[in-house]
């Protein structure tokens, strides 16, 4: 760790380190200088990204990017190159490390009133707006095919075939529901691949944790973890959000009369999300809904994907937490049907 930080070229020496933050895929360490300037210190987990040179071009082309957009410098991560005019640095056990200025600022793991939901869609509207004219086809895909939802589709029915765990039994009714709306579920990838929609760059990840906050004005500042930025559909990082951010139960709840949709969540969303991000296309907005919809069916499809295949993907904390994962997310799916004509309307508003 000290070897890595001397690499990079920071204000001042580095003269104390601690371990940061609560992130489960890389090592995070906040740094302060001699000068009292702070930077945090990652080693990438190269267990779940395999290519992080590939990753760090993803990265930084993207930030550099926003740099010329912002007016405050604090809306985008500022990473350091090291002597080598390199944005990571390589250590001889061929571990992978990079650095970036520390922004003041805080990050929730549940919003504590509508306006911390709403900060988080005013964050990643604005990300895709100042990045409208980015050449999304220029990124590597660090996860491939990560949302292409018919690829998932077809990986669902070799476990089937397979049914490794002789679990296919328990699971017919799920089959039968999502295997009911494969076609619709393909729809964002085949419009995708068609043109229609248009080639974007996504964050893939759109948690309201991965949002800095101002500590005065609690307004957004950026958006953090770029790990996962690749081309892909505005769709995917609307809908994810939806999907986790206005359900009414955890991903995991066992008790599915629980879980729906809460409509004035999805309201507060797309309210701050059309406000900010003002390059969708007509065909994107109305398609929002749909988005939700699909996002939250491909991650049924996961869950029950890793089921039949012994549980080898998600973490797991008793035998068929997959299986309750897929049935809590299969409710949220249906609740939405159900409600889709108020999703609709909605989205119209703020159109």
């Amino acid at each position: 760790m000290e070897q890595a930080i001397f690499q990079f070229r920071t204000d001042g020496n580095p003269a104390y380190c601690r371990n940061f933050g609560h992130g489960q895929i890389n090592y995070t360490f906040l740094v302060t200088t001699d000068t009292n300037k702070q930077y945090i210190l990652q080693r990438i987990n190269t267990h779940v990204f395999k290519k992080p040179a590939e990753l760090m071009e993803n990265v930084s082309a993207v930030t550099e990017f926003l740099r010329k957009k912002v007016d405050d410098p604090r809306q985008t991560l500022n990473f350091l190159r090291t002597g080598d005019g390199n944005y990571y640095y390589k250590d001889e056990r061929r571990r992978y490390w990079r650095c970036y200025e520390f922004v003041g600022g805080f990050c929730l793991e549940a919003p504590e009133s509508d306006a911390d939901f709403y900060e988080s869609a005013v964050a990643f509207g604005r990300f895709q707006t100042q990045l409208a004219d980015f050449p999304a086809e220029t990124l590597h895909e660090t996860i491939p095919n990560f949302h292409n939802t018919p690829d998932r589709y077809r990986k669902l029915k070799i476990a089937m075939d397979e049914d490794a765990c002789d679990r296919l039994k328990n699971v017919q009714e799920e089959i039968d529901f999502i295997m009911e709306r494969e076609e619709e579920a393909g729809t964002i990838q085949r419009m995708l691949e068609s043109g229609e929609l248009p080639l974007r760059v996504t964050h893939n990840d759109t948690k309201l944790n991965n949002v800095l906050l101002d500590l005065k004005t609690r307004k957004a500042l950026c958006v953090l973890d770029l790990d996962t930025v690749m081309p892909g559909s505005s769709l995917f990082d609307f809908g994810d959000s939806i999907r986790f951010g206005a359900a009414t139960a955890p991903e995991d709840e066992q008790e599915l009369s629980r879980m729906s949709l809460n409509l004035h969540l999805f309201d507060v969303y797309t309210k701050g999300y059309l406000s900010a991000c003002t390059t969708m296309t007509d065909e994107e907005i109305e398609l929002l809904p749909m988005g939700a919809k699909i996002i939250t069916l491909e991650l049924a499809v996961r869950f029950l994907t890793d089921y039949l295949e012994s549980d080898h993907y998600f973490k797991t904390a008793y035998p068929d937490h997959n299986l309750v994962r897929c049935r809590a997310q299969l409710k949220l799916v249906r609740d939405m049907e159900q409600k889709w004509y108020q999703m609709e309307k909605i989205v119209r508003k703020y159109r």
